[in-house]
């Protein structure tokens, strides 16, 4: 083999490597991207069935239920336009509380319900996620625009 051939040949091994070293971590990084929707998305069907995303809003007011004898907690989340069940087992953050910030992580099953396998409270009394904060924004100026009142997250 000519040496000319041998250098093509290492040039098209090395591109062959690197194209599937790049195909490998985007692989990775999709399965790892988690998006995030407002209730209001997911009322009107932009949230993905059957992958994981992100909910965020405000815990409404006296939605917080703890099932009997385990660490099942159900609640709503709202964007005070629209609201969005959601059901979550395990252990709270200390700052989760009604009417305050929380997004959670999960998927939505076929029969409405946000279930989630984390649920992250706000840590002061003036931070909201960005995306959270944004989405209340907007589903605010949305409801105002609209000439609807808002009560207990819907209108």
């Amino acid at each position: 083999m000519k040496p000319r051939a041998k250098r093509g040949l290492a040039v098209a091994a090395g591109l062959a490597a690197l194209g599937g070293a790049v195909a490998l971590m985007l692989n990775a990084f999709q399965s790892n991207l988690v998006f995030f929707f407002s209730p209001t998305q997911i009322a009107a069907n932009e949230a993905p069935q059957g992958r994981n995303f992100r909910v965020g809003g405000l815990v409404e007011e006296g939605s917080i239920r703890r099932e009997p004898g385990g660490l099942t907690i159900n609640f709503v989340g709202t964007d005070l336009a629209k609201a969005i069940p959601v059901s979550y087992t395990g252990l709270l953050p200390d700052l989760f509380k009604e009417g305050k910030g929380v997004v959670a992580q999960g998927k939505l099953g076929a029969d409405g319900i946000f279930r989630a396998d984390q649920v992250l409270a706000k840590h002061d009394e003036n931070y909201m996620p960005p995306e959270a904060a944004d989405a209340l924004k907007k589903a605010q100026s949305g409801a105002m625009s609209a000439g609807g009142t808002l009560k207990g997250g819907q209108q």
